[in-house]
């Protein structure tokens, strides 16, 4: 099942969203400032491209000083708008009985957009 609802959420925009997320960590890994923020993006990526069967759960330093002061930074750099967007297609989805799965996700992908320093993708 989990593989089935996989591919409908590639083909109704869920390759869209990864290859969004790719782009944008490649911008930001132009700078070496960025290639913290461009790898939490890959990590966005591989969750958008494939998020039916996977988990998201606090790593186990994950309440260290520096992943807290790189989870502000990149709130207000952009993980905002980023959740928004998310939790935005999540309510629109979840108006039809047939998207709430696909609402589900966006939800998870909201969590992880918000704040990605400190997570793990099981």
């Amino acid at each position: 099942m989990g593989c089935l609802m996989n591919v409908l959420w590639l083909i109704f925009g869920g390759l869209l969203t990864a290859i969004e997320y790719v782009i944008a960590s490649l911008l930001l890994m132009l700078t070496i400032v960025g290639i913290p923020f461009g790898m939490q993006t890959l990590k966005l990526a591989g969750l958008a491209l494939w998020p039916f069967g996977k988990e998201v759960r606090s790593g186990v330093r994950s309440n260290g000083c520096l992943y807290l002061v790189m989870n502000v930074l990149w709130i207000f750099l952009g993980g905002i708008w980023i959740c928004l967007s998310h939790l935005f297609f999540g309510l629109l989805l979840c108006i039809t009985i047939i998207g709430i799965p696909f609402g589900i996700q966006h939800f998870k992908l909201a969590t992880v957009a918000l704040t990605p320093f400190g997570k793990d993708i099981v």
